[in-house]
């Protein structure tokens, strides 16, 4: 059973300007694993941009922006082997997400060269009755 959709949206030079004027907030946001995938890019800001977005698209399927504690570092984007991108979860995160019941997450990324956007779906297990 779907839980919540969440959807996210950004301007790439947004994430840019944010990155160049704070050296910080990469480390912040971002695993050591996604800068490294992000770096490795042509036009890594891009890649940043939508993995942002993959990060508050899931705090807005699960209903709790950054109110429950979670960091956007606690929401990370890998990808699978068949190069599927999927949302791996630490901290108050993935606290939150077994709390709740949560029985998966699924997530899409697209980018244009100054757009970049996620979309993200939590499924919770049915309570079944009797």
């Amino acid at each position: 059973m779907i839980f919540g959709l969440g959807t996210d949206i950004i301007e790439v030079d947004r994430v840019r300007k944010t990155m160049e004027a704070d050296p910080g907030f990469r480390q912040q946001v971002f695993s050591p694993a996604e800068i490294g995938y992000c770096e490795s890019k042509a036009y890594p800001f891009q890649h940043y941009a939508a993995r942002f977005c993959a990060k508050e698209a899931f705090l807005k399927a699960a209903g709790t922006g950054l109110n429950a504690g979670i960091k956007l570092s606690d929401i990370e984007v890998v990808d699978e082997p068949s190069g599927k991108p999927a949302i791996q979860l630490s901290g108050a995160a993935k606290d939150f997400f077994g709390k709740f019941g949560f029985s998966k997450i699924l997530v899409s990324l697209s980018h244009l060269k100054n757009i970049s956007i996620a979309v993200v779906i939590i499924e919770k297990e049915e309570q079944r009755i009797g």
